[in-house]
């Protein structure tokens, strides 16, 4: 499988990325995508041992690059006061914006909330309500601007999440860096920072339509924390379980990494 010819920036996904595609083939179930084995188990997993005892918890937590997803905030909502949802492109925030309000057709999260409350022993039908009350905003943003949100210019954040975010935004390792400094600078000071994504991926792929990714190793990212003065807490990967056989990507292996913004 050959990577895009020029990189898919959020540009491409505005008018090419098909958010109930996405939803139904890669969080239909606990499970995930088929060809991506043990994935989604991997994310969820990591989400609720950062979060579930309760030992991370503030204000505002921003989840920068949702998709049309709610997965990523599920361990942490009943933690975090507010929460701001975020993404590039319309349809996915119009997604989340359709299951936040309860809508007809929305989205089901029925299955993950369900598995993630195993996980965490909690009970669905609360965590659910928790985090639709908790969720304050859903607001476009682009990673690649000094200010992701601008116009909007948020109060820091006691936490921000990142989830197969920027090496989909990114097409080089400069724009990474900008993108990752433009993170961190969301954070106040001792601020969390928790990134999931994947190592050595060119490509993946929603039904026939192919979107790029920017190949990353697990140097670059320790690098380009450290240059930004984050120290790293927790870095875990899970290498890809059957690469030969997998037709909707080609990473490597998944990261899930912790850090935290100095305190002042």
């Amino acid at each position: 499988m050959s990577e895009p010819t020029t990189f898919t920036e959020g540009e491409f996904y505005e008018g090419h990325f098909d958010s109930r595609a996405y939803a139904k083939n890669f969080y239909s179930c606990p499970s995930g995508q088929a060809d991506e084995k043990n994935f989604l188990t991997f994310v969820l997993r990591c989400l609720s041992r950062v979060f579930s005892a309760g030992e991370h918890k503030g204000k505002l937590l921003i989840d920068v690059g949702s998709g049309p997803s709610i997965h990523s905030v599920l361990s942490a909502c009943d933690h975090y006061d507010e929460i701001v949802l975020s993404d590039f492109a319309s349809n996915n925030r119009r997604e989340i914006e359709k299951w936040l309000k309860n809508q007809e057709g929305s989205l089901d999260w029925k299955p993950v909330l369900q598995y993630v409350c195993e996980l965490d022993g909690k009970i669905p039908s609360k965590l659910e309500a928790t985090l639709k009350q908790r969720v304050k905003k859903v607001l476009k943003c682009d990673v690649r601007l000094e200010n992701p949100f601008d116009p909007h210019t948020l109060e820091p954040a006691d936490c921000v999440i990142t989830s197969l975010c920027l090496e989909a935004a990114c097409k080089d390792i400069q724009t990474y860096c900008r993108a990752l400094h433009g993170l961190t600078k969301l954070l106040g000071p001792g601020g969390l920072l928790v990134m999931i994504g994947v190592l050595g991926e060119s490509f993946y792929k929603v039904d026939e339509q192919l979107f790029s990714c920017l190949r990353l190793s697990q140097d670059n990212i320790k690098e380009v924390l450290s240059g930004l003065g984050l120290s790293i807490h927790e870095f875990t990967i899970l290498p890809a379980a059957d690469r030969q056989n997998n037709a909707v990507s080609d990473f490597e292996a998944i990261f899930h990494l912790v850090a935290r913004k100095p305190s002042e």
